[in-house]
């Protein structure tokens, strides 16, 4: 009898382990490695957000929380929603968890079934199949090529759509590739939506205010008022505000959905930490400048990443719309050879041959659902990415 579930079978560790190994193996070795796979602002947490949590201590309220959030904290994600999206939720339409990710889980863990399908445009964030294989249900991928900015069309999606089809999973501005859906076309897929009353939509808006040249972010309850009884609203303070470490994420959707996400969660973590959530709330009903200053500061960073990338021998990347990393595609790479004679087969070789050569350390597009591309972050120090650029072109130009 095999000791382990049978669950742990329907998935496999991420591809970017592999990298992320290798870099450790080069970094105990002295190399020195630029790493452009961050997947966190690296500003400091706001500081009405840490005074929040001295004051906390000083009254000593540092108790366990309700499972769905202190009204405190669902207060504040209701003042966000009506501020940034017109969206009115009730208090019980409201929870929060230990991070947008865990928030996700819940959602998927309290309503997804065997047979039902989960349709996730790609590239994708590495673990949303994961999480509907391991609720039983089935990820149906879309594959959303470059030709069209990474974005699904709405005949891709009608396309997908089953009998079974229980949720679209939907990221904008997506990791990997930045692409952020504009109202209009949000509004071709909230069409065909509307056509399919059994579909349900969770949207995952944890990067909505990084998102760059003047573009305006929307979310598909807001688009389209007849999806907000089948949409949840996924959202935290992870990207916006810089606050990855201290794990806070909250959604707004419907009253029988939200209660049974609270319950998932009621049997596994608990309430959110009460530091936490005191840091969250300072946060979005504080002034909101610290995140325009920052995003401007991101979109400083990704031109400098993306000219280098795009003057690279055999790379082409478009210039992302939002979040913190470029997808480039490394197909004009594929089938070369290397300095010492090993040929590039797919992008999980480019990505250990920029580690090997020249010490960058970016992840494989495989890891996301799409090859042959690889995601480069500029959460990263200028002079990182300047030199970072530079070693991937000349590592590049040492192909055959």
């Amino acid at each position: 009898m095999d000791f382990f579930a049978p669950r742990m079978s329907r998935f496999k560790p991420s591809p970017s382990q592999v990298a992320a190994a290798r870099v450790r193996e080069l970094q105990a070795e002295g190399r020195k490695i630029i790493k452009l796979t961050s997947g966190e602002p690296d500003f400091p947490t706001p500081d009405n957000a840490k005074q929040a949590v001295i004051d906390l201590m000083e009254r000593n309220e540092i108790w366990y929380t309700p499972i769905n959030g202190t009204q405190a904290m669902r207060e504040a994600a209701q003042l966000k929603f009506r501020r940034d999206h017109g969206l009115e939720y009730g208090l019980d339409q409201i929870t929060a968890g230990s991070g947008t990710k865990q928030i996700l889980f819940n959602c998927l863990m309290a309503t997804v079934s065997q047979g039902d399908e989960v349709i996730i445009p790609a590239p994708y964030w590495a673990s949303y199949p994961d999480m509907v294989l391991l609720a039983g249900g089935t990820p149906v991928v879309v594959s959303c090529g470059q030709n069209n900015q990474f974005k699904m069309r709405p005949e891709q999606l009608e396309e997908a759509i089953t009998k079974n089809t229980k949720w679209l999973m939907f990221s904008s501005p997506s990791n990997p590739t930045g692409a952020t859906y504009s109202p209009v076309e949000l509004r071709a897929l909230a069409d065909v939506l509307l056509r399919h009353p059994h579909v349900h939509i969770v949207t995952d808006d944890v990067y909505e205010h990084l998102i760059f040249d003047g573009r305006e972010f929307a979310t598909f309850a807001q688009i389209e008022p007849r999806l907000y009884d089948r949409t949840v609203t996924c959202n935290g303070v992870s990207k916006a505000y810089s606050m990855t470490g201290w794990r806070l994420g909250f959604a707004g959707g419907p009253k029988a959905i939200i209660a049974n996400m609270s319950k998932m969660q009621s049997q596994s973590t608990s309430g959110v930490s009460a530091v936490a959530q005191a840091a969250a709330i300072a946060a979005i009903t504080g002034p909101q400048e610290i995140v325009r200053e920052r995003t401007a500061n991101l979109q400083h960073r990704r031109d400098i990443l993306y000219k280098k990338l795009s003057a690279a021998k055999g790379l082409s990347c478009d210039l992302p719309e939002g979040a913190m990393y470029i997808f480039c595609s490394c197909a004009g790479t594929i089938g070369k050879r290397t300095p010492d004679g090993r040929v590039i087969e797919n992008d999980t070789d480019f990505t250990m041959y920029l580690l090997d050569s020249v010490g960058v350390a970016v992840v494989q597009g495989v890891a996301y659902g799409l090859s042959p591309y690889f995601r480069a972050s500029f959460v990263a120090p200028e002079e990182d990415l300047v030199l970072g650029g530079d070693l991937i072109q000349q590592a590049c130009a040492a192909l055959r």
